[in-house]
Order: structure tokens, then sequence, then C-alpha cells
């Protein structure tokens, strides 16, 4: 695995802090950030053999964690894209569409923003878009890490950025319809469960009552929470009996 006959873990050490940056912006979870780039580590160890310097060390370890990350994300079925790649695409072959682009940019100016329009792309795209204007790689890098020909990396760069400007933009809009709304609605969705379950200390509980009174959004979801877990307190039979097969393997 050593490059020109350096010392491997030295190799490995020195790529830390890019896989790492990669990884948290990729997944947008620090736990989760570490796992993978301790995952890459393992799997690189474990497969060292394979690397034959065909690509550099970088791009070999920035493959094996993308691939990571596909497979976690289909896995937990967090891979849920708000929108379709091909529509967004469509959307801007439309002459007549637009964005506020001044909005546009000041919401990418905070960091926060910018990590939220983020996260809603498809990971694929995402990986691209990172691994080019955040890591600098070259596209033609990408299609070896993602292992996809040149044009194809090509398309996943362009519809990135678009999506990502469309999600910037939207996120503006949004924000204009939350105005004067209590706490954000991640804020608000991560409390719901404890207000569903009177748990909450009451000046919380009056934020997320509150929220829930003027978020154009919110109320749907919490509806839905309330229906599933009443249809799930319904599953209780109170007149269940134990089979007597039950019984007798319990009581031998």
């Amino acid at each position: 695995m050593s490059t020109e006959g350096g010392d491997p873990s030295a190799d490995l050490a020195r790529e830390i802090p890019s896989l790492y940056r990669f990884a948290r912006s990729l997944v947008r979870d620090e736990a989760l950030a570490e796992d993978l780039v301790q995952d890459t580590l393992v799997r690189a160890i474990e497969r060292r053999e394979q690397f034959r310097g065909e690509s550099s060390l970088r791009t070999w370890l920035h493959r094996i964690l993308h691939n990571l990350a596909v497979d976690r994300a289909r896995r937990s079925g967090r891979e849920i894209p708000l929108d379709d790649p091909r529509a967004v695409e469509a959307k801007w072959r439309d002459d007549t569409h637009t964005v506020d682009s001044e909005a546009v940019v000041l919401r990418a100016e905070t960091r926060e923003e910018l990590e939220d329009a983020l996260i809603r792309l498809p990971l694929i795209y995402r990986s691209a878009l990172l691994l080019h204007d955040l890591e600098g790689w070259t596209v033609r890098e990408i299609a070896t890490a993602h292992r996809i020909e040149l044009p194809a990396a090509k398309q996943r760069l362009r519809r990135g950025r678009m999506m990502l400007v469309s999600a910037l933009a939207r996120g503006h809009d949004r924000t204009v319809a939350l105005r004067g709304v209590p706490l954000r609605c991640w804020d608000a969705r991560s409390r719901v469960s404890d207000y569903m379950n009177d748990a909450l200390p009451t000046e919380e509980r009056t934020l997320v009552q509150r929220h829930l009174a003027t978020c154009p959004t919110c109320p749907p979801l919490y509806a839905a929470l309330v229906g599933v877990r009443s249809r799930l307190g319904g599953l209780r039979d109170p007149d269940s009996v134990i089979p007597p097969a039950l019984l007798r393997r319990i009581s031998h």
C-alpha cells in the first residue's frame, strides 16, 4: 500500500484529515463520519494487496469511503432524495426558470444553511460535488473514484451543482414562509417524541406548541406520528390468551 517505498502507516495517516473532511461533509454527522473513516482505513488495510498504484492512494481511499457511505445509506433507508435529478435538470432547461441569486448566495455564506441544502442531494451527486469543489479533484479523478466514465462524472457534477442551487433557493422561499415561527423545524421535530410523551420542560413544550401552530409543514408530520401511535396502541389485545403449548414449554 505504501507509495514510493514509504511507510504504509504514515501514508494512511496523511490521508485522514482529507477523508474526515470529506466524510463529515458527505453525511453531516460527526459520529457517522468517524465510523466511515475508521471503516475505510480498516478496509484499506484488509485489502491492501488490491492497491496496485493504478490510481493514487488518495483516490483509492476516497473510493472506499464513498462506497461505504453509499452502502450504509441504502441499508439504513436514509437515501431518500427530495428531488429527482432529471427533473431538476429539466427545470433548468426551461428558459423561464431562474432563482434569486442574491438570496441563494447569502444562504450559501451560512455554513448551516449550505450543509442543510447539501445533505438534500442524492449521495452520488453530493460526493462528486464535494470531491471537486471542496477537495479540488479533477473530473477524471472523480470518475476513477466513482468507477464511472468521464461523461457520467461530468453529468454528476453538473446535476449536483444545479440541485444545490435549487435546494438553496427553495430554502430561501421556506425561510420567508417560516418567518416568525419559533424553532427551526428539526429542533421542533427532534423534540416532538418527548412532546407526545409529555416529557418536555414547560418552556420547550410551549415553543413546540407555538411551532406546530404556525409552521406550514410540521403539523401534518405531527398528525401522522400521533395517528400511527394510536394504531400501534390498537394492536394490543387485552383478551389475548397464551397458547397451551407455550405454557407447557415454559413450565418445563
